[in-house]
């Protein structure tokens, strides 16, 4: 594996340290050596697991993916420092913990970006191919990559927790595309209609008894409700809902419980279930926020 030392400050991370320490001297060409022949065995490894070590394109390939996530664990462990990520890397073992380390934290994001079995076991073979680089690059877009599927994984497992604290049945499929948005506005509205109770699929079939009262359609009661129901969430769970809603959650939940009130009054008349899915479906082009998508059989 040929590790390019370059002056730019936009390539992998691993190739901006060792320029560095070259740079200030504090880096020799024994340490620098020892480094790289590390380097390589890991590529060598990674090669036989995953590709053919004797196969030069893949073996090239296995030595990109070592710099792309050797360099995002480094980032992680050094503090984005490269002082202190030469410091680690002068150790016996500090370009395998920073393999290791950042071979984690993909592994982590990765955890709702399986919908099929990654060649890469636990990891995104898309995110992987994002975060691998030669070390020549000119631009390495790995550590954005990374904050990118870390922004959606705690997304995702915000979901899944606001789903286990107020939904009677947890079933979590990546592939529904939940937002926290969604769930969550759907827990509001449910509980303004019913109170303080887990989430239920009934909701479709309970509405017909459900006294719609004037004072449910104030921006005002809307928002004490939403700040009542944060307080009875896990603190770092709330402060994730709210940073992730949008400005005109409160307004998107008003035009969902009027259109519930529409949708009670044509149930109470008795209309076919065909017209009453051809409400919902003209009414969720435009968006209803927090309106169940279950299907009632």
């Amino acid at each position: 594996m040929q590790v390019v030392l370059r002056d730019s400050d936009q390539g992998p991370f691993l190739s901006r340290v060792l320029a560095y320490g070259q740079t200030e001297a504090l880096l020799d060409d024994t340490q620098l050596a020892n480094i790289k022949a590390k380097a390589v065995l890991m590529s060598l490894k990674l090669a036989d697991k995953f590709y053919n070590k004797y196969k030069m394109h893949l073996l090239e390939h296995a030595a990109f993916d070592v710099i792309g996530v050797a360099s995002l664990g480094l980032m992680a462990l050094s503090d984005r420092d490269k002082y202190q990520g030469l410091n680690l890397l002068l150790t016996s073992d500090g370009i395998v913990k920073s393999f290791q380390k950042g071979w984690s934290m993909l592994s982590t994001v990765s955890k709702y970006k399986l919908s099929n079995k990654s060649v890469y076991g636990d990891i995104d073979k898309v995110l992987l191919d994002k975060v691998s680089s030669p070390s020549d690059s000119d631009e390495w877009i790995g550590w954005q990559a990374y904050q990118e599927a870390l922004l959606d994984f705690n997304r995702q497992e915000s979901v899944v927790c606001l789903l286990k604290q107020c939904y009677a049945q947890v079933s979590y499929d990546p592939l529904d595309c939940l937002s926290l948005e969604s769930v969550f506005a759907e827990v509001v509205l449910y509980r303004l209609f019913l109170g303080s109770v887990n989430v239920r699929q009934d909701l479709k079939q309970r509405i017909a008894h459900i006294e719609f009262q004037d004072i449910w359609f104030s921006a005002e009661h809307i928002e004490q409700l939403i700040e009542k129901t944060l307080s009875e969430l896990p603190l770092a769970l709330a402060e994730t809902i709210k940073v992730d809603l949008g400005k005109h959650f409160t307004a998107g939940l008003l035009r969902t419980l009027t259109f519930a009130k529409s949708y009670r009054e044509l149930l109470l008349k008795n209309v076919s279930p065909e017209r009453l899915e051809r409400l919902e479906y003209k009414e969720g082009l435009t968006g209803l926020l927090g309106w169940p998508v279950y299907i009632v059989m």
